[in-house]
């Protein structure tokens, strides 16, 4: 088994695994599924809607088993409504964390600032909770809409197994 390591200033209760998704948006739904599908061959795993969220997505993976990664292909349902997912086209990063709650307590405590929602199931089944992008008080993702995406347990299993390169 690999050692456990833990990035400075994190919580001991909880650990990054790596990505889990990019999510990437666009006015043409059908043009996302030409590029990432047909020419770059993600495979369609399903579809998601959702007018609170003003999201028509196909969500597609790259990869194989634990080491595949999400590509979620977004268009807004109504483009003057937001939030506007396709607006900038890389939409967000989804980071696997082996406890989303305690992820969660602890950028809190340190400050930090999630979108409306809290900790809520995401559209791939897996929890999740957003750290806000550009907050207008505390601390945030430095621009960029980070998903923090709770690790089911065959994916933590699998990563302490790993060996560094």
């Amino acid at each position: 088994m690999s050692e456990t390591f833990h990035p400075p200033n994190t919580s001991p209760t909880y650990r990054i695994l790596g990505v889990q998704q990019i999510a990437v948006g666009s006015p043409s739904l059908s043009g996302l599924r030409s590029l990432w599908i047909d020419t770059l061959g993600a495979r369609e795993v399903k579809t998601f809607k959702s007018e609170s969220e003003n999201v028509d997505e196909i969500v597609t993976t790259l990869g194989r088993g634990v080491a595949s990664v999400e590509v979620d292909l977004m268009t807004p349902l109504d483009p003057s409504k937001s939030p506007k997912v396709d607006k900038p086209p890389l939409n967000h990063i989804g980071l696997w964390v082996t406890d989303i709650r305690a992820c969660y307590d602890h950028l809190s405590g340190q400050g930090y600032k999630f979108t409306p929602g809290g900790i809520r199931p995401g559209a791939s089944g897996y929890d999740v909770c957003f750290i806000h992008p550009k907050p207008k008080e505390g601390r945030g993702g430095e621009g960029v809409l980070i998903e923090l995406v709770q690790a089911p347990e065959k994916v933590i299993d699998a990563y302490d197994t790993i060996q560094d390169i």
